[in-house]
């Protein structure tokens, strides 16, 4: 049975490369159903770096969430250099994260899945919003357009970036 993974990426380090080189590889590991277009956001947590580039992406996969994760998202992150640091907001090439897994609540290596940050982080709502926007949080039971047009945003909290939008739709269509 094919499980639905909703993901969010994000890179401040070579963002124009890494981005689509994760979502590249992501499809060599399952089967791409649906890519965003691509934001810039700035820092979290951590203002003195370079903007982010985010996107949501959904792909369907026979393995678990713990496999994916460890299997798929670790090797990904770490053929594109990854390098983790005690601090969770540092620059990166590549960041994924497990946003929803099917219709599923569970926590994976101290993460509770629905991922918290859809409901706490524009970028990631309005990214999969785009993507899916009829399906329902399963916990909250709102959609992911509801959660998205929750959020207050200001003129520049996120700049579309269409250049690598047209780069993920173009490997999309592959």
């Amino acid at each position: 049975m094919a499980n639905r993974v909703y993901l969010d990426l994000g890179s401040n380090i070579e963002p124009e490369r890494n981005l689509p080189a994760a979502v590249e590889l992501l499809a060599n590991f399952s089967t791409l159903i649906a890519v965003s277009p691509v934001w810039e956001t700035k820092p979290l947590g951590m203002s003195e770096q370079p903007n982010f580039l985010n996107a949501g992406v959904a792909v369907e996969t026979g393995l678990s969430a713990a496999e994916f994760k460890q299997m798929v998202i670790r090797n990904i992150e770490q053929a594109l250099g990854r390098v983790r640091t005690k601090n969770k907001n540092a620059p990166r090439t590549i960041d994924i994260d497990i946003i929803l897994f099917n219709n599923d609540i569970f926590e994976l290596d101290g993460r509770h899945i629905p991922n918290k940050e859809l409901v706490e982080r524009p970028f990631v709502a309005v990214s999969l919003a785009e993507i899916a926007p009829a399906y329902r949080h399963p916990e909250t039971g709102q959609t992911l357009l509801e959660i998205a047009n929750s959020f207050d945003l200001a003129e520049g909290d996120m700049l579309p970036r269409l250049n690598v939008s047209e780069t993920l739709a173009e490997i999309k269509r592959r």
